[in-house]
């Protein structure tokens, strides 16, 4: 039996009840990125173009750097992927101020109207569920996935999140 604990208060779930949600999310995570996927189809682009234009759209002037630290990919994969974005104007590349060799990368007016269309698509698959489910649930599945984060990258990724 798999022993799941939150706060005081035991919460004892059984392998097949744990495989149920482990599958839920693998369901919604194919239904949630269905929508944007179409979209970027558009585009010729892929999920690996939607999460840059996601984390520059919400984080403008962000380094490549620290981009590289938030998807955790490799510089080749970041690079192929951001040259593309670049050469087709949906990302500016400007050099830093203190540091020339930084990359400060921000999104153009056509990659805000893309991240726009992505986005409104996922925040209504969002409200939808949330609405479905009743308020009280909006906290506890915040709370599932901030678990599900990796425990030595939980606290700068929810400081990265609730900066807005």
């Amino acid at each position: 039996m798999a022993d799941v604990k939150t706060g005081t208060n035991p919460l004892f779930l059984r392998e097949e009840e744990l495989r149920q949600c482990i599958e839920l999310l693998f369901f919604a995570y194919r239904d949630f990125t269905d929508g944007p996927d179409q979209i970027l189809k558009k585009y010729n682009f892929g999920r690996a173009h939607h999460r840059v234009i996601h984390f520059v759209g919400r984080n403008p002037g962000i380094t490549v750097s620290e981009l590289l630290d938030i998807l955790q990919i490799t510089k080749q994969s970041l690079s192929r992927v951001l040259n593309a974005l670049v050469e087709r104007g949906f990302v500016a590349q400007k050099a830093g101020v203190t540091d020339r060799r930084q990359r400060l990368l921000s999104l153009t007016d056509k990659g805000v109207k893309l991240e726009k269309e992505i986005s409104t698509v996922q925040q209504q698959q969002v409200a939808r569920a949330f609405r479905e489910a009743g308020g009280e649930a909006v906290a506890g599945y915040r709370k599932v996935l901030e678990g599900l984060i990796k425990e030595s990258d939980r606290e700068q990724t929810m400081k990265r999140i609730l900066k807005k």
